[in-house]
């Protein structure tokens, strides 16, 4: 069975402060795969002069024997893939050098290709060629529904093999006396998702068969419900330790079931189902603009199903992160997190460069060393860390623009990052730097609310009609008390 692996990483409303990028990682890499009867329909719009929404990876070949365990981002054989011919991916964490998150175009479906079942012709006049290209592009609208429909009702199984077969027969076998009170841990809030996409969620986009326009209204209106599956995902690192310390009793459990699928194979289901959301509205998007129909909606939903995997991502490295003594969630939002090559400088004196997975908060910078590099269950350990209101930073370092240095006010260190793109440096510095003219602001505004409400303002601030009292700012990311410098 031919199946393909893919990443993605979500907050309910866009970052205020991030630079647009695909994922907390590289750009979409633009190749595509050789096989599958999507990646023909992808070629066809290629040579309509219209660019894929996104490109596939590497495709690979396994049996279904084979066991999906691995969560970094490589390509990887799905043994829960479905015999129903429905496609089955596996979106995961970003660890190790591979700290991508790139969307995956590479459906395998027995659906019909929309693109090659009427070939047009070079001899074609123009205006038949025009009225041929809208009718396939419906055509390639009609068949990404039937392909979201088809592949949510394997999901809802796949869901049901997890809450009505293994939590069941759990209840029933029961479980062994160390693990009281850890089992919860294992299933997280699977069942409140199977239960919102068996009862409503599946019936809801069936109905988009017959009026596509409802689909787009479908996921803005449940972005907020969707966020069940950040809930999720913050609890899979610690699932997955629990799964793989109990594997000799799940295998058991699987057995009595006369599954064929191992319990991790299951729970990795909505990790890859809220990715390939994203897939399918990008080319849902792709088609409607080739139909030429209005398109301003659709373009909100897929924005939306951006952030929901991005913000599930992040909160699986997170889980990751170990030995960080303060509590994460007072830290402020979650703006970056990537892989940097970083020296540090005291006093003139460099260190040698080290790998380091770095993330950026609305309040802290912290840095961390990637453990067990490889491993399918990556894990962090804390180094050091600094306040953002005591950063400041240089944007280029040695005339580099793929460099930037961090200096924390009061210390003689200075910290040079290396970014493994000039996209990932623009993105950090324009973050960083908004964050400091943030602080900035606030601080003018607390000295002098006056002076600060005339500049925002204007010069016509007291011209007019009386105004109440001023509004307290939004705080944002609050000052931080304490030493400035690191957290050793």
């Amino acid at each position: 069975m031919t199946r393909i692996t893919f990443a993605s990483e979500f907050w309910h409303s866009p970052d205020p402060y991030a630079a647009p990028r695909i994922a907390t990682g590289q750009t979409c890499r633009c190749s595509h795969a050789s096989t599958g009867k999507y990646e023909k329909l992808q070629k066809d719009d290629d040579r309509d002069g219209q660019e894929p929404a996104c490109q596939p990876l590497t495709v690979g070949d396994g049996g279904e024997e084979e066991e999906a365990e691995d969560t970094s981002l490589d390509v990887t054989e799905d043994p829960a893939a479905s015999e129903s011919g429905a496609s089955s991916f596996l979106a995961v964490d970003v660890v190790g050098e591979m700290e991508t998150l790139e969307p995956v175009c590479c459906f395998l479906s027995n659906l019909k290709d929309p693109i090659h079942s009427n070939s047009m012709t070079s001899s074609m006049p123009p205006g038949d060629y025009d009225e041929e290209k809208q009718a396939k592009a419906l055509k390639g609208i009609k068949y990404v529904l039937n392909e979201l429909v088809e592949t949510e009702n394997v999901y809802v199984r796949d869901l049901g093999a997890v809450v009505e077969g293994f939590m069941k027969k759990m209840e029933e076998k029961g479980i062994p006396d160390d693990m009281k009170g850890r089992d919860k841990i294992v299933f997280g809030n699977v069942q409140q998702i199977y239960e919102w996409h068996k009862n409503y969620f599946s019936g809801e986009l069936e109905k988009c068969l017959q009026e596509p326009g409802l689909l787009a209204k479908l996921f803005i209106k449940h972005e907020r419900r969707l966020g069940m599956y950040v809930v999720y995902c913050q609890n899979k690192p610690k699932s997955e330790y629990i799964v793989i310390e109990y594997d000799a009793y799940f295998e058991e459990v699987k057995v009595e079931l006369s599954e064929k699928f191992s319990l991790s194979d299951y729970l990795i289901k909505p990790v890859q189902r809220i990715t390939k959301y994203q897939l399918l509205l990008r080319d849902f998007l792709k088609y409607n603009e080739q139909a030429g129909l209005e398109c301003a909606e659709i373009a909100k939903a897929v924005d939306v199903m951006y952030l929901v995997p991005k913000h599930c991502n992040d909160m699986m490295n997170l889980g990751r992160l170990e030995g960080f003594k303060d509590k994460l969630t007072a830290q402020g939002k979650l703006l970056q997190q990537d892989t940097f090559y970083v020296i540090e400088q005291d006093s003139g004196v460099l260190s040698r460069s080290k790998e380091r997975r770095v993330f950026l908060f609305e309040q802290i910078l912290i840095f961390s060393e990637l453990l067990n590099k490889g491993s399918s269950t990556p894990r962090y350990q804390f180094k050091k860390s600094i306040k953002v209101n005591d950063l400041k930073i240089e944007d280029n370092v040695d005339n580099e623009h793929c460099k930037f240095a961090l200096i924390s006010h009061g210390m003689s260190k200075r910290f040079i990052l290396q970014a493994p793109n000039a996209e990932i440096w623009q993105a950090w510095v324009h973050d960083i730097k908004k964050m400091l003219d943030f602080q900035q602001r606030f601080l003018n505004a607390l000295q002098s609310p006056i002076d600060y409400q005339k500049n925002e303002n204007g010069d016509n601030f007291f011209g007019k009609a009386q105004a109440g009292r001023l509004s307290q700012p939004n705080l944002g990311p609050r000052a931080s008390k304490g030493t400035p410098g690191f957290d050793k």
